[in-house]
């Protein structure tokens, strides 16, 4: 059986096609933008599954189910199950549209129940007690950069930016090396609020710096390390409120964020430990991508069931 995956997210998109077990195909494609009419999901996603088709036009016309997962879907976009509808009208295929934490869940945890938290962009972490017996969702954080998004690229980006402003002003030299950093991604300081305040994708410019900021916290940089070490002290208070009472007793950290390892990721095991001594932290088995694809077979099996906030079909 041949499946189509979507993934939108703040610093990027792809689609994929996968037939039976095999590899799959992927292209990538535009980051979501937030403007005056909410995000650009619907649009990207028709870009994507126009580019698939150009390129893989066999397997797309085999496809016989799909899966989009997304971020903002839930909070940007005005009728996520009218995608949905038009997902399927363009492929012929039974089609499924879920927030991008649900994917990452059934990628990060191959399906099982648990809690996971997404650290990229944004960040937000999803409990379910079992994702194919259609047991609710539970949600913590992802209301966007502005609101909370604790933990993500923008939030950490933000901080290390703060911190670099402190030094510029004078007020806290420790931030001497964000400074440095920041300046060489953004040049001079007087600049940098006529390059973020104005941008619909503000919040991907700001992850941007988050590379630097986890990188200088590998370094040995302590103001670096302090921002890195209270992001996964954030993300573990998370996934633990998203666990639900009757999921295994297990949890995963997934996202681009999170593969910076290091104070973040060590932080995250000691807080998820000291809040809940029985529960187990697991690596992530797959990616938000692989999510997507079990979604799209979920929805050519008919095991896609709708739950308002997290699941269209």
């Amino acid at each position: 059986m041949t499946v189509l995956a979507i993934d939108v997210g703040g610093s990027g998109s792809r689609v994929a096609v996968r037939a039976d077990d095999g590899p799959r195909h992927e292209l990538a494609g535009e980051r979501v933008s937030v403007g005056a009419d909410g995000a650009s999901v619907p649009a990207l996603v028709e870009a994507l599954l126009t580019a698939a088709a150009a390129r893989w036009p066999r397997e797309v016309a085999a496809v016989r189910g799909v899966g989009v997962g997304a971020t903002g879907l839930g909070s940007l976009v005005a009728d996520p199950a009218a995608l949905a509808r038009t997902v399927a009208d363009r492929t012929g295929a039974p089609a499924a549209v879920a927030i991008d934490a649900v994917t990452a869940h059934l990628g990060a945890l191959d399906g099982a129940g648990g809690a996971v938290v997404v650290l990229g962009t944004g960040a937000i972490a999803v409990g379910c007690a079992d994702p194919d017996a259609g047991t609710p969702w539970r949600r913590v954080d992802g209301w966007g950069h502005l609101l909370g998004d604790r933990a993500s690229g923008a939030r950490i980006g933000t901080d290390g930016l703060r911190a670099a402003l402190l030094a510029h002003d004078g007020v806290d030299p420790s931030g001497a090396g964000l400074l440095a950093a920041a300046r060489e991604r953004f040049g001079d300081p007087a600049t940098w609020p006529r390059q973020l305040y104005p941008r619909p994708d503000r919040a991907g410019v700001l992850a941007s710096f988050a590379v630097d900021v986890l990188g200088a916290a590998a370094a040995g940089d302590p103001v670096a390390a302090r921002i890195a070490a209270d992001a996964g002290t954030d993300a573990a208070h998370s996934v633990v409120a998203a666990l639900p009472p009757d999921a295994p007793a297990q949890v995963c950290l997934a996202g681009g964020v999170a593969r910076a390892g290091g104070a973040l990721t060590a932080a995250f095991g000691t807080a998820v430990a000291a809040l809940r001594p029985d529960v187990v932290v697991r690596p992530a088995a797959g990616d938000p991508l692989d999510g997507a694809l079990a979604l799209a077979v979920r929805a050519a099996d008919g095991r896609a069931t709708t739950q308002e906030g997290f699941l269209w079909t």
